[in-house]
């Protein structure tokens, strides 16, 4: 279940260093139906509610070709989210695992990413399905679907492998 500041049992907070200025730029605002943490989805839904995302002037130019693509990957930044969580009990059942091995929105930067269906662009916004944020959300990225836009290169030599 979602909730809002506590700290569950095993769960262990940490004190962030002072944020620095990693030169971020919003580039527009994310519109869904969902205005709390408590109703909003763990994840998003093909089938979900169609979305609003607003691009910001200058970047409405960027947008031009986007309609080409079934799927884009929204980034976003989840601002209202905890940041200092390095141990989660995610199912509140007395188990933890580390932040970087779950999904979860408390992170210390907290980005987050959706696959989205593109529904229609219309001028300056998009409409989508398959978001997971609160209402307001500010936008970091649109990228089309990497699988959409280019096959993933044959491994070259010297690449890393798994087991090596």
């Amino acid at each position: 279940m979602v909730r809002l500041q506590e700290i569950r049992a095993n769960e262990v907070a940490v004190e962030p260093p002072p944020p620095t200025d990693a030169g971020l730029v919003f580039i527009g605002r994310i519109r869904t139906p969902w205005t709390s943490r408590l109703d909003c989805p763990r994840q998003g839904r093909r089938d979900g509610p169609t979305c609003r995302i607003e691009i910001f002037e200058p970047w409405v130019a960027a947008l031009a070709g986007i309609e080409a693509f079934g799927q884009i990957e929204v980034i976003y930044w989840l601002d209202q989210s905890r940041r200092d969580l390095v141990l989660q009990s995610p199912r509140n059942d007395g188990t933890t695992r580390g932040t970087f091995a779950l999904r979860s929105p408390v992170r210390p930067n907290p980005i987050g990413t959706s696959l989205v269906t593109l529904v229609a662009v219309e001028g300056s916004t998009l409409l989508v399905r398959g978001l997971d944020c609160l209402d307001g959300t500010p936008l970091i990225d649109l990228k089309p679907d990497r699988c959409q836009f280019s096959p993933l290169a044959a491994p070259q030599p010297g690449d890393f492998q798994t087991g090596d």
